[in-house]
C-alpha cells in the first residue's frame, strides 16, 4: 500500500476478540459501519464466533472510513478511502505475520465496513478463508471499470442485503457478486424481502457457517 500525505486512519487502534491471535487457527478482520466503532462490530462478531478464531477490528477515525456515500466518484472519498484500505491491509498482514495463512483469514464488515471489505478483497484478490459483506457493495459510481487484478481461487463470499435498504442498492450488491464470481469467488448473494439497513439471523448463520468451515480446514491442516 502507498504512503499518503494525509492518512487519517494511520495508527488507529485495533480491538480484538475471540482467541488470542498468537494461539488462533483462523482470523477474521472486521470493519465497522459509519457512526459505529470497533467495539460495535466485535459485539456482532460474538454472535457468530467459533472456537480458536481471532477477531481483529480496526477503529476508524471519527467513526467513518470515508466521508461521502460509497457510490460517489472515488476521488470524492480520497484520501480517506486509500487510508482505510491501508489500515485494513495492515490488520490483514498482522494475521499473516502471526502465522495464519490467507486461506484461513476471513474479511468482513457491516454497511460502510462491508463496502470496505469487498473493495479490499477485490483489489487484493487471493484465496481467502472467506468474505462476509453484511449490507455492502463494491465502492465507486456506476459504470466504472471493475477489472481488478488477481483471482479468488474459490474463496467463499457471502453478501446479504435487504431489498428496502436505502443505503445499499440491491443492484450494486448484485453487480458486486457478479464481479467477484467472475474473479473466481464462490458467491452466495441473499436478498431479503422487506429488510432495510439491518442484519437478520440468516446472515449471522451464514457467517458462522463460513467460519466453521475455515476452522474445520485448520483442524485438518
Amino acid at each position: 500500500m502507498s504512503k499518503l500525505a494525509f492518512d487519517p486512519h494511520a495508527n488507529r487502534p485495533v480491538l480484538t476478540g475471540g482467541a488470542p491471535l498468537a494461539e488462533a487457527r483462523a482470523a477474521v478482520v472486521l470493519a465497522h459501519g459509519r457512526g459505529a466503532d470497533a467495539r460495535d462490530i466485535l459485539g456482532l462478531a460474538a454472535a457468530f464466533s467459533v472456537p480458536d478464531v481471532a477477531f481483529l477490528a480496526p477503529d476508524a477515525a471519527n467513526n467513518a472510513w470515508y466521508p461521502a456515500r460509497f457510490m460517489e466518484p472515488i476521488a470524492i472519498n480520497e484520501p480517506w478511502l486509500s487510508s482505510a484500505l491501508n489500515c485494513f491491509d495492515r490488520v490483514v498482514h498482522s494475521a499473516l505475520e502471526a502465522g495464519i495463512p490467507a486461506e484461513r483469514i476471513v474479511l468482513g464488515g457491516f454497511s460502510q465496513g462491508a463496502c470496505l471489505a469487498l473493495e479490499y478483497a477485490a483489489r487484493n484478490a487471493r484465496r481467502y478463508g472467506g468474505v462476509i459483506a453484511l449490507a455492502g457493495g463494491l465502492i465507486g459510481p456506476d459504470g466504472i471499470s471493475r477489472k481488478y487484478p488477481g483471482a479468488f481461487g474459490g474463496t467463499p463470499v457471502f453478501i446479504g442485503v435487504g431489498d428496502q435498504d436505502f443505503h445499499i442498492p440491491v443492484k450494486r450488491s448484485k453487480h458486486s457478486a457478479e464481479v467477484l464470481a467472475g474473479m473466481g469467488a464462490k458467491v452466495d448473494l441473499r436478498v431479503y424481502p422487506g429488510l432495510q439497513h439491518a442484519i437478520v439471523q440468516d446472515e449471522v448463520d451464514a457467517a458462522r457457517a463460513i467460519l466453521e468451515a475455515v476452522a474445520a480446514t485448520a483442524e485438518t491442516a
